[in-house]
């Protein structure tokens, strides 16, 4: 057992300035990283609005950290501790595609916001919009705060560049995290917003001709299992009464740190597989947009290897067909 001093020490601070330094203190060491190359670049098939299938090229950048500090997150492990040259995310993008076939949809995500300066240079957003011509869609991360003017000139810079070459510009998509409509919960969660400053930032998007996609946790930290999956559907709810076209479930995982440190004082516990399937079902038959279950590396939170291969091909079939299959039937944990 843990000596209540060390439980003591492991508290979870109540300020975001003390949440800050709690966050930071509880993290191991950050690799080095490359800025020329991206972390990663692949293809994924994705339901588009249309309900075709679409081939997305999808990259994951390299940048400076997010300056928000958020509990659950462990992107930080793929950032770099200073700003990238004017320069080096256009180089990273080329990188990319020039080794990815072909796509009808870009995502740019880069562990971070896309349109904090710090990131992403401004200077570089020209040139970024030339690399995506050709694409229907461009999908961007960004924290609600970032939500304004830059998103509007990156817009239309998309438009500028598919003019210059008399082709049709791609849609800009803005991704923000919500993470829980639970509002004492997500201000826990040290992301400095709230459901209302989340809503403010869909409404400009909106009102901006620029489609909305939102992440959603699957039992963050400080919510039981019991209230997961309840909570879980709210937020889908609220994602898509503000003008969301896809929502993103997302289970939380650990390793970050901050969330073992919870782990251990019994404040947070990683959702079972049944807790995502039931949520992705629940939010399917909602039938009020598309709704995604994150699928990466999802052994960990099985109770059972037996049926863990086909509950994969279940949410796999939910994510597809935007269709409820029947429950997966096994003997040794039940339906």
């Amino acid at each position: 057992m843990i000596a209540e001093s060390q439980r003591d020490l492991e508290a979870y601070p109540r300020g975001p300035a003390d949440r800050d330094a709690w966050i930071l203190a509880h993290r191991g060491p950050r690799p080095a990283h490359d800025p020329a190359r991206p972390q990663a670049w692949f293809l994924e098939e994705e339901r588009a609005a249309s309900g075709e299938m679409v081939r997305v090229a999808t990259l994951l950048l390299t940048n400076r950290e997010c300056p928000w500090r958020c509990l659950m997150c462990d992107l930080w492990k793929g950032t770099l501790p200073r700003k990238v040259p004017p320069g080096a995310i256009p180089q990273q993008i080329r990188h990319a595609l020039d080794r990815l076939g072909p796509a009808r949809q870009l995502k740019l995500y880069n562990s971070g916001s896309f349109f904090d300066a710090g990131a992403v240079p401004r200077e570089d957003h020209a040139a970024i919009a030339r690399l995506a011509r050709g694409f229907e869609r461009v999908i961007v991360e960004s924290h609600p705060a970032l939500i304004g003017g830059a998103c509007l000139r990156f817009r239309d810079l998309l438009v500028q560049s598919g003019a210059a070459v008399a082709c049709k510009a791609p849609r800009l998509e803005v991704a923000i995290g919500l993470e829980t409509a639970h509002p004492q919960v997500l201000e826990r969660l040290n992301k400095r917003m709230t459901p209302d400053q989340f809503a403010a930032a869909a409404a400009f998007l909106r009102d901006h001709d620029i489609a909305l996609r939102v992440f959603i946790l699957v039992q963050p930290p400080f919510l039981a299992e019991a209230e997961a999956l309840e909570w879980a559907v709210r937020s889908v709810h609220l994602a898509f009464d503000c003008g969301a076209s896809a929502v993103s479930l997302i289970p939380t995982r650990p390793g970050n740190g901050a969330l073992d440190a919870l782990a251990r004082r019994g404040e947070f516990s990683p959702p079972r597989l049944a807790t995502l399937e039931a949520a992705t079902a629940a939010a399917v038959r909602l039938g009020r947009g598309r709704v995604f279950a994150d699928l990466w590396d999802l052994g960990p939170f099985s109770q059972c290897a037996a049926c863990f291969p086909a509950r994969m091909v279940r949410l796999r079939e939910m994510n597809r067909s935007q269709q409820v299959p029947p429950p997966v039937a096994c003997a040794g944990c039940g339906p």
